[in-house]
Order: C-alpha cells, then sequence, then structure tokens
C-alpha cells in the first residue's frame, strides 16, 4: 500500500501546517494493514528555508515508512534534495514499482516534464515491463478543467510527450499527483490521483 500526501505547505514560525500534518500523519501510522510506504508530491515548503525540510523530514520519518519525495513549485529543489535525496527517485511499495520525477521550474509556479525526464521513465519502465508502476509529478500531465490551475500546469507539448508514454508502458497503474488536489484520468485513459493538501484537508480530519 502507497500513501500519498501533498501540498503540506510548512512554513517557519507557523504551527498550523505543521499540526495538521501532524494529525494525517497520526492517521497514517494507526492505519491496518500498515502501509508500505510514503510519496511526497510535491509543495513541501510554502516558505522554502532549510529548517522546513529538516522538519518535515523529522515528522515524516516518526512513521517509520520508507520515504519518498519530490519538489513542487514553492519548493527549493537543492534543499529538497539535501533533506530527502537525490532525483528522480525510484522506489517500492508492496507489489507496487514506483518511479518519481521532478516537473518543477525554479522560480515558476508552472512546471515541464522535460526530455530529460521522458527520456528516464521510457527506460525505467522499458526495464521492468512487468511490474505494476505508479508514474508521479507534481504537475499533472492532463488539463484539470480548472482555469487558474491549467494555467501553471504542464504546456500542451509535455502533456502530449506524457500520454504517448503511458501508451508505450501499459503497467503504468495511476499517476499520483500534487498540485491541483482532484481525482481523474490521463489521456490515455489511465487513472490520475491527486493528494489534499494537508494544509487544507486535515483541518477537517
Amino acid at each position: 500500500m502507497l500513501v500519498q500526501l501533498s501540498d503540506l505547505h510548512l512554513r517557519p514560525g507557523d504551527p498550523g501546517p505543521e499540526a495538521k500534518l501532524r494529525r494525517v500523519l497520526a492517521l497514517v501510522s494507526a492505519m491496518d494493514p500498515k502501509p508500505d510506504a510514503v510519496l511526497v508530491s510535491g509543495d513541501i515548503a510554502d516558505v522554502p528555508e532549510p529548517e522546513v525540510y529538516a522538519r518535515a523530514r523529522e515528522m515524516l520519518d516518526e512513521a517509520e515508512l520508507p520515504l519518498m519525495a519530490i519538489p513542487g513549485n514553492h519548493d527549493d529543489r537543492d534543499l529538497l534534495v539535501a533533506a530527502f535525496g537525490p532525483l528522480p527517485v525510484t522506489g517500492r511499495a508492496g507489489p507496487l514499482r514506483v518511479l518519481a520525477v521532478d516537473t518543477s521550474l525554479p522560480g515558476r509556479a508552472d512546471g515541464r516534464l522535460d526530455g530529460d525526464a521522458v527520456d528516464w521513465l521510457d527506460t525505467e519502465l522499458g526495464a521492468d515491463t512487468e511490474t505494476p508502476t505508479v508514474v508521479a509529478m507534481h504537475h499533472p500531465p492532463v488539463l484539470t478543467g480548472i482555469r487558474a490551475l491549467d494555467a501553471i500546469g504542464l504546456p500542451a507539448a509535455d502533456r502530449a510527450a506524457a500520454a504517448e508514454l503511458l501508451r508505450r508502458h501499459p503497467q503504468v497503474q495511476v499517476g499520483q499527483l500534487g498540485q491541483h488536489r482532484q481525482a481523474g484520468s490521463t489521456p490515455a485513459a489511465r487513472a490520475a490521483a491527486s493528494a489534499s493538501s494537508t494544509s487544507v484537508s486535515a483541518s477537517r480530519v
């Protein structure tokens, strides 16, 4: 079982998002059966400072589960890598293989699934065509119908590249996304799922 968390939006000196994350992590820790891994699909920080990533890592490690993390548009890539490890990410969650790429652009809200990321995914997926696989990124490779979010999503050429990649690799079962916080489907008719922001939805837990 893979648990996805997204859009933590932690800030120095603001206990609110941290308290909400703690409530979510309590639910994760109480899950039975125990999850196999946690994927954080971007926007760990709202204000990217080293202490924010250190605190996020400390809190997430309390779940005592393998952890994978990728940047979102609010994150600082170098600070995230220093706290959570290199990009792109490969991992496992029970029977699932997880491949996660960075679609963030420093200093910008929109994203890119660039040629290097597409080539890496194509190579990794081609190396194992049998294992059910989750592909994760922060920016959705689809239009969501939410105008403000589509304006800071992936450009049309990148969405087309993602669709072609999925058509070539039917073992991809689902795309795990950040940013738009709702479920949908990819152009290649695969499921696309996005976790709600812990900094928002946890207020209702």
